[in-house]
């Protein structure tokens, strides 16, 4: 099967949900009135109001409803006949808490037909250096895979796959493709080459190769509070190998087409995933006694 993908990074309006709803639409409409090739539209991670709220997270907070509703209002006068599958990154009031959390939609001409898929709360809260969001919001407790039009995908967000269990959790519950968003501050500069975007890099084509797996991640861009993210948006195939890259510090949007055959092909040449698959048992074991050594310090 192939996917037509497009990942979109521009700045956010920090704050203003409602702005940044209009932004959101004004891409789906240019993509939709320039007969675009898309099947999925990938934004950043808290594209709906920047990332850097701290205590603003409780105004710019949206229960997920309201966001498919705000967003379904904003797409109708120009919907096209066949669906839209959007991923976007908000901070959201679920359950009386705050969370980072990622909508993986289907947008259609009827507007009764618009639905959520599938929604992702951030697993890992990077709370560290520039970063304080344990403070602010409440960690998500699932990484899941969920069936799309296309096949079996998951969503993560940023920190999530900088940890490579998260990855090997999803490619072994069945993903085909990850869609990761991101906001990567500009960190580690050397002349024209920056460090975590160079990471970044390095992250996703591994975490592809390892599992055999396409990554379509969207990256914000833009300054808050004198940090810029750096943008660089990518779609990562099978075989670890970057198809196409947005620039640096840029609102920008690229395209790729995706083939899930290659997966197939990926995962014969070099079968890491079966090997963890042959193992699952014996690693669970493994785990289980760390949580049980883990849970006696803590209890000490």
């Amino acid at each position: 099967m192939k996917i037509r993908v497009v990942a979109v990074q521009f700045k956010p309006r920090k704050g203003d949900v409602e702005h940044n709803l209009d932004r959101v639409a004004e891409v789906l409409q240019q993509v939709c009135e320039e007969n675009i090739p898309a099947d999925v539209v990938v934004f950043p991670e808290t594209i709906l109001s920047g990332y850097f709220l701290e205590g603003g997270v409780r105004e710019a907070a949206r229960p997920r409803e309201q966001v498919l509703t705000e967003l379904v209002r904003r797409y109708q006068p120009f919907a096209r006949p066949e669906p839209l599958d959007v991923v976007l990154g908000f901070y959201e009031l679920w359950h009386g808490k705050y969370y980072n959390s990622a909508l993986y939609l289907t947008l259609e001409r009827e507007a009764e037909r618009c639905r959520i898929v599938h929604t992702h709360r951030k697993f890992f809260l990077p709370t560290y250096g520039v970063f304080q969001e344990k403070r602010f919001v409440a960690r998500g407790r699932n990484i899941e895979v969920f069936r799309t039009r296309f096949g079996p995908a998951t969503v993560l967000i940023c920190e999530d796959v900088w940890h490579s269990i998260t990855g090997a959790i999803a490619a072994l519950k069945g993903a085909e493709v990850f869609y990761v968003i991101a906001a990567s501050p500009g960190r580690g500069f050397h002349g024209e080459n920056v460090g975590n975007v160079m990471k970044w890099q390095e992250i996703l084509c591994n975490m592809a190769e390892e599992h055999g797996i396409w990554v379509v991640n969207a990256s914000l861009v833009g300054f808050e509070g004198g940090k810029g993210f750096v943008g660089n948006s990518m779609v990562v195939n099978p075989f670890g190998q970057v198809v196409v890259s947005a620039p640096l510090m840029k609102e920008a949007m690229v395209t790729a087409t995706i083939d899930t055959e290659e997966i197939a092909i990926a995962r014969a040449n070099a079968p890491l995933l079966a090997d963890l698959e042959s193992g699952l048992a014996d690693l669970l074991i493994e785990m289980q006694e760390i949580a049980s050594e883990q849970h006696a310090r803590d209890r000490q």
